[in-house]
């Protein structure tokens, strides 16, 4: 079951980043990718994963040691737990990007391999928007208060 939940994991986020780097002004896109609970299957998925082995996780991730959490991921189960909770967290902060630079207008085309970037290097991903987002302002709305 456990090879079965790694391979549903990235199977259950992909289509969100599908919409955001392939068809990102499909008006369905915004309507989707609006929501936080785009990234719930994989959260599912990791408590699937991660509840039952409660009892060895929370002291691991309590009081972290380096040999801990490394037997901690060092199993299957682990392992797919972890990636889980990448998946999740990388679809969460591509989620973020994505509707920030909407509302900075950047361009597909700078958007796409960013978003890559934070599928696959997640951290790094989100370091490089955080660093190209800083051409791009967003505009002040009369609701913001600042005129």
């Amino acid at each position: 079951m456990t090879g079965a939940l790694f391979t549903l994991t990235f199977a259950l986020a992909a289509p969100f980043w599908v919409l955001m780097i392939l068809l990102p002004r499909w008006p369905v896109t915004s309507r989707i990718i609006a929501s936080p609970l785009i990234v719930a299957p994989v959260l599912v998925v990791y408590a699937v994963l991660v509840l039952p082995a409660l009892g060895d996780v929370l002291p691991a991730v309590a009081s972290p040691t380096l040999e801990g959490i490394r037997d901690l991921l060092g199993t299957d189960d682990g392992a797919a737990a972890a990636w889980a909770h990448m998946i999740a967290f990388d679809l969460f902060v591509g989620r973020w990007a994505w509707l920030d630079s909407r509302e900075r207008r950047m361009p597909t085309l700078v958007m796409a391999p960013v978003l890559v970037s934070t599928i696959l290097l997640g951290p790094i991903g989100l370091a490089v928007y955080l660093a190209v987002r800083t051409r791009w302002t967003r505009p002040i709305s009369p609701s913001d208060g600042r005129a």
